[in-house]
């Protein structure tokens, strides 16, 4: 009766302790495990008062807070599914998303209001406003918790298989496909990253937003699972960040490196104490080892990195702080339950040093595509291994490597041509705090380079430094062909660097 029921089992066992600090309120909240199961109940019930049992799906469209966990946990308990929805997408992408999966209730915050107004003119559903004044025929989220009874709730036939969430893939070409995330997938996934990090005694701060992987199962539930304390943000904001870390007294922090890179620009960088964090993580792209070194000199921080992804969850790989600097790009070896293989274009698994597409098998795979049979089939092979997309090597000593994205990938005069390859590379020019590599189209190469440069503040370099700088590094054929400047780089919410918009906005260029 307890699968799926986190936080009832955590009110049996520290009923007390601080779960949950909302930071995105004004004034914060600060819930105990106790307080935060009577909200899960309370929603739980409403929930079942309305109709929803196992299986039916409850979407979110909120920046993150508190009130996503309520929906979570209170889903949890009833069996349902958690529907989080990335709130960069037109209303029109979500109204498509909605024709897919069918919720049968939408909570939603003020800063989604005309969208959703939209939204439900073409797919009317009953809706709970989170703030504001809502819309027409809308409840507001909290008096109606609050008015609910304060009953246990679980669901007596909830089985591993079950799906908990749906978390929807980045959808770089077409629809994104809703990753069905079980009980079974998260409890995996919290072994795998347990067994590397966590204590039952650690204060996380997330700024992953709630509807990405990352933000629900790096280290929040895996946290929660253990009895630990999650810190909230409405949004990534690194001087706010800084201060959280310090004022918390933060044990365990990750990001991606491009909010690495932020966080030092932030105006109280200087002054801001980490002596609190056991180890700060990163994925999602090569931290570049200058960043590294920033922070180990200036702040005494220990960076472990790893890799994750959607559909097998963020625990796929870890890479030990002691080997940041020795390996160096590094996303490093499997965790424990992760059986991961490089394949070439025939399937066949390849010997160290050789690149081909990352596969993976083990019980942190999800459980499909929802209502995608045909993506879900082919996503696994015979063997029953998933194919990433990625392109990877491992070396002699069982460290992994992503050499690139396939699509990020380009080829000019027959050579492969990796971007990540050239941003390390470009990382270490002083001048450089943030940069993307794209292909471009050529009318004699196919494709060349074209690197996208956020210079350090106060910091000065033109195209010609940069270029000469690569070519005293790089093979000539991995030179991009020219530099552009910019202010910043298109960022998602997740904080990655959004290439696929820097290969709209610069399609033309020859």
């Amino acid at each position: 009766m307890y699968i799926g029921d986190y936080l009832g089992r955590r009110e049996l066992y520290t009923p007390d302790k601080l779960a949950f600090v909302d930071a995105g309120k004004s004034p914060e909240w600060r819930l105990t495990y106790r307080q935060a199961n009577r909200r899960a109940n309370k929603l739980a019930n409403w929930l079942r008062a309305q109709g929803i049992g196992k299986g039916d799906r409850v979407a979110i469209l909120a920046r993150d807070g508190v009130e996503h966990l309520d929906l979570f946990f209170a889903c949890g308990k009833l069996g349902a599914v958690h529907t989080a929805l990335n709130w960069r997408l037109h209303w029109r992408e979500l109204l498509e998303i909605f024709h897919n999966v069918q919720p049968k209730i939408l909570l939603f915050s003020d800063d989604f209001r005309a969208g959703v107004e939209q939204l439900v003119a073409h797919y009317p559903l009953q809706l709970l406003h989170l703030d504001g004044d809502g819309l027409p025929g809308s409840l507001h989220f909290e008096s109606t918790l609050q008015a609910a009874p304060d009953e246990p709730v679980t669901c007596e036939d909830l089985e591993a298989e079950d799906i908990a969430a749906l978390i929807f893939t980045g959808g770089t070409t077409g629809l994104p496909k809703a990753a069905q995330v079980s009980h079974r997938m998260i409890a995996w996934n919290t072994l795998n990253t347990v067994i590397h990090d966590l204590t039952h005694n650690d204060i996380y701060l997330n700024v992953f937003p709630l509807f990405h992987t990352g933000g629900l199962f790096v280290y929040t539930l895996p946290n929660v699972i253990f009895g630990g304390t999650t810190i909230f943000l409405r949004q990534f904001d690194p001087q706010r960040v800084l201060e959280l870390l310090e004022r918390e007294r933060v044990t365990v922090f990750a990001a991606v490196p491009t909010m690495y890179q932020m966080l030092t620009q932030a105006p109280n960088w200087a002054q801001a104490d980490l002596s609190s964090l056991r180890f700060c993580t990163s994925g999602g792209a090569p931290l570049p080892v200058p960043l590294v070194e920033k922070y180990t000199a200036e702040k005494g921080v220990r960076f472990k990195q790893g890799f994750g992804m959607t559909e097998f969850g963020p625990g796929i790989f870890a890479l030990a702080p002691e080997d940041a600097i020795r390996k160096a790009g590094s996303i490093g070896r499997p965790n424990f339950f992760v059986d991961a293989r490089v394949a070439d274009e025939q399937g066949n698994f390849l010997g160290p040093n050789q690149p081909g597409e990352l596969v993976l098998k083990g019980p942190s795979y999800c459980s499909g595509y929802f209502n995608n049979p045909q993506a879900t089939a082919e996503a696994v092979d015979e063997r029953g291994f998933f194919h990433t997309g990625d392109v990877a090597l491992y070396d002699e000593e069982g460290y992994f490597y992503i050499v690139d994205r396939k699509k990020d990938m380009f080829i000019s005069g027959g050579e492969n041509v990796y971007p990540a390859e050239i941003e390390k590379v470009l990382y270490q020019h002083p001048a450089v705090h943030m940069c993307a590599v794209i292909g471009v189209p050529h009318p004699k190469w196919g494709e060349v380079g074209k690197a996208c440069v956020v210079l350090k503040p106060g910091a000065h370099a033109d195209e010609q430094e940069l270029l000469a700088f690569l070519a005293d590094r790089l093979a000539k054929y991995k030179v991009p062909h020219s530099v552009v400047f910019l202010d910043e780089l298109p960022i998602s919410a997740a904080g990655k660097i959004l290439k696929r918009e820097l290969r709209r906005r610069f399609a033309e260029d020859v």
